[in-house]
């Protein structure tokens, strides 16, 4: 489903995406609101959502689709689309459950290879895109303070190095190839890490890594004081 208010950039995604033999644009919306209606009674698998949009902004929207169900079939993964200079929005949107973020200037097999992964459960988390939200953004949560997260006392050693490898935007791939695994195994260390922190996906991940004071704006691990 493409949620944007710009008919035309709605127009130039489903050119590309109904291009796909795997991918159908099943539904558009110009707006949260209308995007909430369509749900109700059409069944998508991933959502293409824009962030300003007016009667009801993307990040909202996000918000009730991922958190309390869009009241329609299914459950649809949210890829929130931004540019630049909306970054903050894009953040708030992957706190607000989004499966990732990507700007709309992307590439189209960049686009694509996005959407396929959010539809098979992994979440897009761009290292550079990443890293300069987070390093913008997370500077505004005070370094006192941090929410505690007792969980993170039952990561292993290993669980802890992938979840810090995670927080710098790494896929699968690179981290089994950076820890001399296999990505089958990094699979079952994210699975785990996942559920111990009661997470829904890497994303999330990310975010607590950052919020917790794990991982410190710049992507370097915060060391315990004496």
């Amino acid at each position: 489903m493409l949620v944007d208010d710009q008919v035309l950039l709605r127009t130039g995604f489903r050119m590309v995406l109904d291009a796909q033999e795997d991918m159908t644009v099943a539904a558009e919306a110009g707006d949260g609101v209308e995007a909430l209606e369509v749900l109700r009674s059409t069944a998508v698998d991933v959502v293409l959502m824009d962030v300003r949009m007016p009667r009801l902004d993307g990040v909202e929207t996000t918000r009730r689709v991922c958190r309390e169900g869009a009241g329609g079939p299914g459950e649809p993964k949210v890829l929130i689309l931004t540019t630049f200079d909306l970054d903050e929005y894009a953040f708030s949107g992957l706190k607000a459950g989004a499966a990732g973020f990507m700007l709309k200037d992307v590439p189209p097999d960049e686009l694509l290879a996005a959407i396929r992964a959010v539809h098979s459960g992994d979440a897009v988390v761009a290292p550079s895109t990443t890293r300069r939200l987070l390093d913008r953004f997370m500077s505004l949560i005070p370094a006192e303070h941090q929410p505690a997260h007792p969980e993170l006392g039952q990561l292993t050693d290993r669980e802890r190095e992938v979840l810090l490898l995670i927080a710098q935007g790494l896929s699968n791939g690179e981290i089994a190839q950076r820890l001399f695994v296999s990505e089958a195994t990094v699979k079952t260390h994210v699975g785990r890490i996942l559920a111990k922190l009661q997470l829904r996906d890497r994303v999330q991940a990310v975010v607590l890594a950052y919020e917790t004071g794990l991982v410190q704006a710049g992507g370097n691990e915060r060391r315990p004081g004496p």
